[in-house]
């Protein structure tokens, strides 16, 4: 929330600078996240009056303009603005000024006439195209009020007003509401607001005459009014109006929009106006829409509603989407006569689901959806009818339509001076305390240590012991609370086995070169579903705010295939990422999802980059099983993994990628993703791996243990076998692990052959074998009786030959 500095001190004394202000209610509870002045930067920009105007005599659009700049001598200044007219009063930048995007403003000519200066539309001094009034988009700024010539322009558009940005949070949405900031900050300091509230004048026909409301269900509106203000010219806002609106970024329309805009910001109340005349019927009857019933909201998007709409209607179709935007058939334009004002308080889920399902969010329906304050409801209806009346010369109808009603009846909490002082480990007394509630404005009575505090309506926040003591230690001071050590023994934290050993893979994959990201839990159906090693139900959002965001995943890798399409993107090529996180895959007849540890990697481009000494070197396959297994290596698992090829998945390569199988189960992946993957994701070759991690620490493990140097030498053996392409080298070496006998120690493959001296389908492998005895020095008779087991094994389980 935009906090005006100068509409704050008019409702309560601020003795403290901004900035100072800031410091303070961060310190209290409600953080500030910065101060900001839209003249931060703009210097010599005065108000100007146009005295005389003629055209350009080599322009058929430049006006030649003499303003009086409160200097003595009229100032000439080129304009080619199309609205510029004579006896305005208008925003001048002198010649050394600096205005918007700090531009320099110097004298010069324009088609050969001089140009002492600028006159400037307030998107040339910074403002934003959503905050300027929409009347002055094609042109400059006139003023509305007759200002000094030569007078501070950035004061009188408020923009040396100190802007104080409140970050709110959803439990303090009393502070939605320059009002309830106005309690807050006096409560900081010790002050009482003071609001300066003048009573409705009402001298129209009574409201009856005009209109009758109802309510079909009272839990959809439990508090729903409406006034009638009639004879009411639109026009302009005064600019006082106008200041406050853009400084809380809210862009002035009309007096009748800009004051339900202007009782919103100052009693965290919204309001809807209506043209009366265009209603179509003399009853507002509030409802639930029916399915597929038309609206056309103000934005001029027409929607087909649903069920769960509350909707506004004249008794027979629907002028309005409750608490979310009006109807344009009903809107607020230069024609209106008689307006018809709506406060109400509606049922906060409808509609939050309806502002997100139409896309429709809005400050009134963040207030909505927060809660606002009931005993507020008829004073910001009669203050906005007030206003109505005042600026659009208009009358107020004699009273009140009240659909429903919520008593705005003072919340009862009662607490004990020992409880809070027991909570927060304090000495505090009664008077402090009472004291410190007065300042909230809250009721007290207190009797021999026993407080009943009466809460006003005001924050419906407060409703147990627990907020009365976050109250008392936000106002006493956080940092005035008394630190004490725990007189227990201490325990000292340590991570859990689970947590150690998955910070130990985060460390290892970074040490072989792999950055961390975090990604989105969220994605598409697509994304979500890729990439899975197991199949499981998909587990969707309620409400997603995108389409791209409505899924959990059950993969890492889509997350990090993103993270490396948005560096390609960006010309970063040699990329190579990992994610330790969890994924949701949720099993059939089951509502809520597993979460499940994983970490993947993705790598791209080259590993290592050319250099006069060596070539460079780009990932492939091998390189990242090297990281698996390095990975895999230090969790020293029981069973040794194996890898089955991977080609079912239409995301990965064919023929580059593998299945990781632990005890005959799926626990990971690992390979080239598909070329036609990589193409359609506008991404170079890349290889990616994915693993269980959960199931990694389930399974047996390994102590290791530590084994004194041999003592006696080794003996190797070399073999190149020929077997069919179909046969894998884990085939080859389960061959080997298991007749190698007990003096085996390694099996290494060395190289691998096909080509023409060989017959189609085939290959050779070779192998070193190497045997050592940890009490005596191997006998060549061992290990060639060790080694022809092994040749007779390869022979009769694969066929292999001996080459």
């Amino acid at each position: 929330m935009n906090v005006s500095y100068d509409w704050l001190k008019e409702l309560v004394d601020v003795p403290a600078t901004p900035e100072e202000l800031m410091d303070k209610v961060s310190r209290t509870g409600i953080e500030v996240d910065s101060v900001s002045r839209m003249a931060d930067g703009l210097k010599k920009v005065v108000v100007g009056r146009v005295e005389s105007l003629k055209m350009h005599p080599d322009s058929d659009h430049l006006h030649v303009a003499m303003v009086d700049t409160g200097e003595g001598e009229l100032r000439q200044i080129v304009c080619g603005a199309p609205n510029i007219k004579e006896g305005q009063t208008v925003i001048v930048a002198l010649p050394g000024a600096r205005i918007g995007d700090n531009v320099k403003i110097k004298r010069g000519k324009m088609r050969g006439v001089e140009s002492d200066g600028m006159i400037c539309a307030l998107q040339e001094l910074g403002f934003a195209n959503d905050i300027a009034p929409k009347a002055y988009d094609a042109g400059i700024y006139v003023f509305d009020e007759a200002l000094k010539p030569g007078s501070d322009a950035l004061a009188a558009l408020g923009m040396e007003d100190a802007v104080l940005d409140f970050e709110i949070t959803p439990n303090r949405a009393d502070a939605l509401g320059m009002r309830g900031v106005a309690w807050e900050v006096g409560a900081t300091y010790g002050n009482k607001p003071h609001f300066n509230d003048q009573p409705v004048v009402e001298t129209g026909k009574p409201v009856a005459d005009y209109l009758t409301a109802r309510v079909t269900d009272q839990t959809d509106a439990p508090a729903y009014q409406m006034r009638v203000v009639d004879n009411i010219t639109i026009k302009d806002s005064p600019l006082w109006l106008q200041r406050r609106l853009w400084n809380a970024g809210i862009r002035p329309i009309n007096n009748i929009v800009d004051v339900t805009n202007l009782i919103m910001l100052g009693y965290g109340q919204p309001l809807h106006a209506f043209d009366y005349n265009k209603l179509g019927s003399k009853e507002i009857v509030v409802r639930r829409a029916t399915a597929g019933e038309p609206l056309t909201t103000l934005d001029g998007n027409a929607h087909e509603l649903t069920e769960d709409d509350i909707v506004i209607t004249n008794g027979k179709q629907p002028i309005a989407l409750a608490g979310v935007m009006g109807g344009l058939d009903s809107e607020i334009t230069a024609g209106t006569h008689t307006v018809a004002i709506e406060a109400a308080m509606f049922a906060r889920t409808p509609i939050r689901k309806t502002a997100l399902r139409y896309n429709l969010r809005s400050q009134a329906s963040a207030r909505f959806e927060k809660g606002i304050d009931v005993g507020s409801i008829n004073k910001a209806l009669d203050e906005a009818a007030r206003l109505m009346a005042a600026l659009g010369d208009g009358v107020v109808a004699t009273g009140t339509l009240d659909a429903s009603h919520v008593a705005a009846t003072p919340v009862e909490v009662d607490i004990s001076l020992d409880r809070i002082n027991h909570i927060l480990g304090t000495a505090l007394d009664a008077q402090m305390v009472a004291g410190l509630f007065d300042r909230l404005g809250f009721g007290v009575k207190e009797e021999d240590g026993l407080f009943a505090v009466m809460v006003p309506t005001r924050r419906w926040d407060i409703h147990i012991e627990a907020d009365l003591i976050e109250e008392v230690a936000r106002l006493y001071g956080f940092d005035n609370l008394p630190s004490t050590l725990p007189t227990t023994t201490m325990t000292i934290g340590e991570f859990t086995p689970s947590q150690a050993r998955r910070k130990r893979s985060r460390k290892l994959l970074e040490g072989l070169g792999l950055t961390q990201i975090i990604s989105y839990a969220l994605l598409s159906p697509d994304k979500a579903s890729a990439f899975a090693l197991a199949p499981s139900e998909e587990t969707h959002v309620a409400f997603p705010m995108t389409e791209d965001h409505q899924t959990l995943r059950r993969n890492l890798i889509s997350g990090l295939i993103d993270a490396l399409a948005y560096n390609v993107a960006r010309k970063q090529t040699d990329i190579a990422l990992y994610e330790q996180g969890r994924i949701f895959p949720r099993s059939a007849g089951h509502s809520r999802p597993q979460e499940v540890e994983y970490i993947a990697g993705a790598l791209s481009g080259n590993v290592i980059q050319a250099g006069w000494h060596q070539a460079k070197q780009p990932v492939d396959y091998y390189y990242v099983k090297g990281i698996v297994e390095t990975l895999l290596a230090d969790y020293r698992l029981a069973q040794p993994v194996a890898y089955e090829a991977l080609v079912d998945d239409p995301a990965m390569h064919p023929g580059q990628s593998a299945k990781i199988m632990l005890d005959g189960e799926v626990i990971g992946l690992i390979g080239r993703l598909h070329p036609q993957f990589e193409r359609d994701h506008s991404i170079n070759e890349t290889y990616v791996f994915e693993l269980n991690l959960d199931a990694l620490l389930a399974a047996a493990r390994t102590e290791m243990t530590a084994v004194p140097a041999p003592k006696f030498p080794s003996v190797t053996r070399d073999i190149a076998v020929q077997v069919p392409q179909t046969v894998t080298n884990a085939e080859i070496q389960a061959v080997i692990a298991k007749n190698g006998g007990k003096f085996l120690q390694d099996a290494h493959l060395f190289d691998v052959y096909s080509g023409k001296k060989l017959a189609p389908g085939l290959k050779s492998l070779a192998y070193t074998l190497t045997y050592r005895r940890g009490d005596a020095t191997l006998t060549e008779e061992e290990v060639t009786k060790a080694f022809s087991k092994v040749e007779e094994a390869l022979k009769a389980e694969l066929g292999a030959v001996i080459r």
